[in-house]
């Protein structure tokens, strides 16, 4: 129990810490204020800096595209538009349940804007329960919990692709509970709903027609997925590999990808300005600095975050000049190299990451832009989509007593005895103090 009497004592100190760091944040925005009008004037230079010393450099900085003082206000989205997005969660395993197992949820959202159109909301569970997939991953080292998070990631993202298809090929479900139509989306397998799809299999084709409206497929979270750097090659590969497929696939559906990230911690945008700041000629961090990156010279305004910067930079409505984001995982991406943008969206200034091909195409970047504003506005502060998708994911505490129930009276009717949990979890569920 919390012993909240304790923890007002405790209070005091926090609110007083917090105000010495706002007085120290605004020397550091005024420094990266200034370090950031130099470096318009040099751009040039610091960029071809950056791509020459780049392995020199021991600290991700990422390559701005656009000038420097580049601002942009976003144009409103249109009114006839369609979002999708997707979003997981898990129950995860234990040794102390009546089974080793976990499942995934993963939340589906289609949601249609001034078209007459029912939205998709549900959700697509999986249960993994096979050893060969309980147990896979300790061949490389990796603990069952961890690649758990890893396959939900994978999940996610083709999922994600499945639905900008089937909003690409106008797929129609019927619901025959209420006796009428439900387009852009598909009910859980094993309820009996047939799929009335095309006859054309979007997934044999190399690029489809550009959706009819302005379609906008979103993700919470970034699209670089850091943690793939500590896995083994043939670990990554089987993450990665299937991801990127799923991002082809929403290519070929002319449907653009945005990662939507709320306050962000990245500080990858302002590390540009630290070779302004160095002392050197040419930046070399092994050899100047030792290697030790975040007491070196150039670092003048650290712990500043990239969008405590923006936004004093940024108006409403406005974005900030495009970054190509230099994280080493990035050199196994291929032709989905990451970009990204700093937005204020009223509420906050947001990272909005984008894969190179929605960036190389002018009208699916600029759609990007305006339907990721009207999400944030529709949800007040949020986009209205990846709520959504979260909330038809998560797993509650009741769902997650039925799916043990459900299971265990699977386990009873196929003759299995002394199913049960562990007398460790009985006694944690009911205290007898």
């Amino acid at each position: 129990m919390l012993d909240l009497s304790k923890i007002a004592q405790q209070m005091q100190g926090i609110s007083n810490h917090l105000a010495r760091e706002a007085e120290a944040a605004k020397t550091r925005i005024a420094i990266a204020t200034q370090l950031l009008q130099q470096a318009h004037l040099q751009q040039a230079h610091l960029i071809h800096q950056l791509q020459t010393h780049r392995p020199q450099i021991g600290f991700a900085a990422a390559e701005p595209v656009e000038p420097l003082d580049t601002r942009v206000s976003l144009k409103p989205a249109p009114a006839a538009h369609t979002v999708i997005a997707t979003d997981g969660s898990q129950i995860n395993p234990s040794h102390h349940e009546i089974a080793y197992c976990y499942l995934l949820n993963i939340g589906r959202v289609i949601l249609h804007y001034g078209q007459s159109r029912f939205p998709l909301l549900d959700s697509q569970p999986e249960v993994i329960y096979r050893p060969e997939d309980l147990y896979a991953s300790r061949q490389w080292g990796i603990r069952t919990e961890e690649w758990m998070g890893y396959r939900r990631t994978v999940s996610e993202a083709v999922v994600l692709s499945e639905l900008a298809e089937m909003v690409n090929t106008g797929a129609r479900v019927k619901d025959k509970a209420q006796g009428r139509q439900r387009d852009g989306g598909q009910f859980p397998p094993n309820q009996n709903q047939p799929n009335y799809r095309t006859n054309q299999n979007p997934r044999q084709l190399s690029v489809l027609q550009r959706p009819a409206v302005p379609t906008l497929a979103m993700t919470d979270g970034s699209l670089i997925y850091w943690f793939l750097d500590q896995l083994p090659a043939t670990a990554r590969d089987q993450i990665l590999e299937p991801i990127l497929a799923a991002w082809d696939r929403l290519r070929a559906a002319q449907v653009p990808m945005v990662g939507y990230l709320s306050a962000s911690r990245s500080s990858e945008a302002l590390n540009f300005l630290r070779l302004q700041s160095c002392p050197y000629d040419q930046p070399d961090c092994q050899k100047h600095c030792e290697g030790q990156t975040d007491g070196a010279p150039c670092q003048v305004f650290s712990p500043l975050r990239d969008v405590t910067l923006w936004a004093t930079l940024l108006e409403p409505g406005q974005r900030g000049p495009l970054f190509k984001s230099s994280a080493d995982i990035l050199q196994l991406y291929g032709d989905h190299q990451v970009y990204f943008c700093h937005v204020h969206v009223g509420a906050e200034i947001a990272r909005v990451e984008f894969p190179e091909w929605v960036v190389n195409d002018s009208q699916l970047f600029e759609a990007a832009l305006s339907l990721t504003l009207a999400q944030v506005q529709k949800g007040f502060g949020y986009p209205v989509t990846l709520a959504e998708a979260h909330n038809q994911a998560v797993v509650r505490g009741g769902d997650r007593t039925r799916f043990f129930a459900l299971l265990e009276q699977q386990m009873i009717r196929a003759g299995l005895q002394n199913v049960g949990i562990s007398y460790k979890e009985a006694r944690k569920r009911g205290s007898i103090a």
